[in-house]
């Protein structure tokens, strides 16, 4: 039987894993699905339709759940799903989705969301991100595996963040960040690539120099996005190693609806 303290109010439609725990002053609604393994640590507030997978830890005053803050909604019944071993700090909000768009709001597993995060209606984040304290995710904004956002960042709706892309601390984030590029600033502009980051997954000098090739051909050589993609295909074709990780690159700008972030001038 779950471990619930005697200060917590748990609604008895809930439904809990023998071995979660419930720490003091917790609130948990009805339509709520806990995993095994995850640990409520006090001041945790889970409502909506949740469901909310293994392992999971919830820092104190985190709202987990809550309504979409759009004046459209009008108490559907939408839904949040959380998977596997998310760490979640203190004041950390997420709201469920919208039947303006498909009504549920999507976190993977092994991410990190620090303190004061906030992730708004419908988002879908990945596994193993990153988001540091204060990050603000706006309605419908998409973080892909691996990405991380630095603290006090802003993300506007409808944005897309790509695998391994980094966004530096404070950013304004107004158009698309492609896999694996680093950004900052307001509005954010492109600086490289993440090679620490791709060093870190292990690939080698071969394959980031194919990244480094890709980054060019996108945003150094003058080409307009039709020709990129022309050129990207040919790059895939010659590194079948990195082939998912360039195809990535080369389908998210072909994809991008908001646009892809640019430098102001020249780099």
């Amino acid at each position: 039987m779950a471990k619930i303290h005697h200060f917590s109010l748990v609604d008895p439609s809930a439904q809990l894993a023998d071995d979660v725990e419930v720490g003091p002053f917790c609130v948990i609604g009805p339509n709520v699905t806990l995993g095994a393994g995850c640990k409520l640590l006090s001041h945790v507030n889970i409502n909506g339709h949740t469901t909310i997978g293994e392992r999971n830890i919830f820092y104190p005053n985190s709202s987990i759940g809550c309504d979409p803050q759009d004046k459209k909604y009008k108490g559907e019944p939408t839904r949040l799903v959380i998977g596997d071993d998310n760490v979640i700090r203190e004041h950390v909000t997420i709201a469920t989705g919208t039947i303006q768009d498909h009504g549920i709001t999507v976190v993977g597993n092994r991410n990190l969301f620090m303190a004061n995060v906030h992730i708004a209606h419908d988002c879908i984040i990945g596994d193993d991100t990153i988001l540091a304290n204060n990050v603000g995710l706006a309605g419908h904004s998409t973080v892909a595996n691996r990405a991380i956002i630095g603290g006090q960042a802003g993300v506007h709706q409808f944005c897309r963040i790509g695998e391994g892309a980094m966004v530096g601390g404070g950013s304004i984030l107004l158009m698309d960040v492609p896999p694996f590029v680093i950004c900052n600033g307001n509005p954010a502009e492109p600086h490289g690539l993440n090679i620490v980051g791709l060093r870190r997954a292990g690939y080698d000098l071969k394959a980031l120099n194919a990244f480094k090739a890709a980054y060019k051909m996108i945003y150094r050589d003058g080409l307009r996005i039709a020709e990129a993609i022309v050129a990207l295909d040919t790059l895939i074709a010659n590194n079948p190693k990195v082939a998912r990780e360039l195809q990535l690159m080369r389908d998210f700008i072909a994809t991008s609806e908001r646009g892809i972030i640019r430098p102001k001038s020249g780099e």
